[in-house]
């Protein structure tokens, strides 16, 4: 049984497709999103007359791992990444990570919102004429599905943590057809379910966009973040080099779907799940507080195939808000030449948010407990960058004080090359099998999902493949809502 629900609902359909004829609405496949030579010329010429953030429907083309990273008017290259050297990281291995800043709304989280919203509305599930479409999330998730929804013509409602970043809140205003700000921050992921709850009971007309459940946010980052890693391992790897696999937190569970794809692709390779260290669910079964913005936790996403992780750790949110400000303080960067670090490294620091500096001391540890060489590759995603937090740099120097070069030193020496492998465990099967159960108490007595689904997860060799297998169905079904609007035709 297919895992995301491709029913189709006939009148919703001719609605949807109306309103994407009367909006210039033409919608990419998956295909198109993972190699963009693919869209056809008259849509990358359209796109050199529109910004990266601009609200216009081609920049659903934009949505893909391979744009030009420029502000305005660029086309597709290749996949974008940065190699950290072990100047910086403190390791031998190569540490290697996509780049999410290049994607309309600076972070990745476009696509994830992308693979939830379309299978919808090209099935006619969603009625964008009637329905508003609820967008759940600790921050750039909903940033990334009010955008989606603005070029797709719906309106949307955001539900974030009411401490996250000034930056977000000011920007979903403008786009956003409502933002809802729920008590507490990060970590606060069930008042965001409660608060979804209440919708539900408001008579509404409504669908709900969960992040922490809904596959297509898995299977877009399978298929279209999996084979981007892929393609950046066919570029750097050299003879003798290896790929040892992928580190990133877990948040919802979507990005770590790629590594499901390259365990495929590299059977040997581990797939490592990371954690603030300030809410140990994974490793401890623990809960808290902490300062990683773009890592919900607290619970087990029901989109999480446990059973193929390898690894778990913590990543202390100290250490991450310390080289955050090693990273993008003048002192701190000056200290980085000091110590060697090239300037090509220091002048791209910023595209490393929050998230993105605990995925890279993740695979760091990784690298560290496997005691990997020159030739090993680790992979990890900046799912944003700096350009959504730069408040926060104040708002540190205020509570902390200036960032001298004794800090600078410090927080390179401790919080970056002292990164040890504490806190961090590699998984047996009863291990992974503890793991997966915690998604009982969110899932099944929580959020309504059946006892029979959750052993099915564990139990079914199928299970997360069928998933996997219907990004051809979904894409087929692209190409017929864009037959019906007619708009393709138009550009031939």
């Amino acid at each position: 049984m297919s895992k995301i629900d491709l029913t189709r609902y006939q009148d919703r359909l001719e609605r949807g497709v109306k309103k994407a004829r009367e909006r210039n609405i033409i919608i990419p496949t998956l295909a198109q999103q993972k190699n963009p030579s693919l869209v056809p010329a008259a849509i990358q010429e359209k796109l050199k007359n529109i910004g990266l953030w601009d609200v216009h429907p081609a920049n659903l083309y934009r949505i893909t791992w391979k744009n030009e990273p420029v502000p305005f008017g660029g086309g597709y290259d290749g996949v974008n990444f940065i190699e950290f050297p072990s100047s910086l990281t403190g390791t031998d291995a190569r540490i290697i990570a996509l780049v999410g800043k290049w994607f309309p709304t600076g972070a990745h989280k476009v696509g994830a919102a992308f693979g939830c919203l379309v299978p919808r509305l090209v099935t006619g599930q969603f009625d964008p004429t009637t329905q508003k479409a609820v967008w759940p999330s600790t921050g750039n998730y909903c940033r990334g599905g009010a955008y989606d929804s603005a070029l797709l013509a719906c309106t949307s409602i955001a539900i974030l943590p009411e401490g996250m970043s000034r930056e977000r809140f000011e920007w979903l205003s403008n786009i956003a057809g409502e933002v809802i700000a729920t008590p507490g921050s990060e970590s606060n992921v069930k008042e965001i379910f409660d608060k979804c709850w209440e919708l539900r009971r408001s008579g509404e007309d409504l669908m709900i966009f969960n992040q922490f459940e809904e596959f297509g946010n898995y299977l877009w980052h399978y298929e279209i973040t999996g084979h981007a890693m892929e393609e950046v391992l066919k570029k750097v790897m050299g003879p003798g080099d290896n790929y040892c696999g992928v580190a990133l937190t877990t948040g919802s569970a979507g990005t770590i779907g790629c590594g499901d794809y390259m365990k495929q692709a590299y059977p040997t390779s581990k797939i490592v799940a990371s954690e603030a260290l300030q809410c140990p669910t994974l490793l401890a079964n623990g809960f808290g507080a902490h300062r990683i913005e773009g890592i919900g936790d607290k619970h087990v996403p029901w989109i999480h195939n446990v059973k193929n992780s390898d690894f778990v750790t913590a990543i202390d949110d100290n250490n991450v808000v310390n080289i955050m400000r090693l990273f993008n303080e003048p002192v701190g960067q000056e200290y980085l030449r000091k110590q060697g670090v090239p300037e090509e490294t220091i002048s791209n620091l910023d595209l490393l948010g929050f998230s993105g500096i605990a995925n890279v001391l993740s695979a760091v540890k990784f690298a560290k407990w496997n005691e990997l060489g020159s030739n090993d590759v680790v992979l990890t995603v900046l799912t944003d960058s700096m350009q959504l937090y730069s408040s926060r740099i104040q708002e540190y120097r205020q509570q902390s004080g200036d960032f001298t070069e004794v800090n600078a030193a410090a927080a390179y020496a401790h919080d970056l090359h002292g990164i040890t492998t504490d806190n961090m465990q590699e998984l047996t099967y009863p291990d992974r099998k503890r793991v997966h159960n915690l998604k009982y108490y969110t899932w099944v007595e929580q959020q309504g999902k059946t006892y029979e689904e959750i052993l099915a997860q564990w139990n079914d060799p199928d299970y997360w493949t069928e998933i996997q297998s219907q990004v051809p169905e979904i894409d087929h079904l692209i190409e017929e809502f864009n037959d019906q609007v007619g708009l393709l035709k138009e550009l031939a």
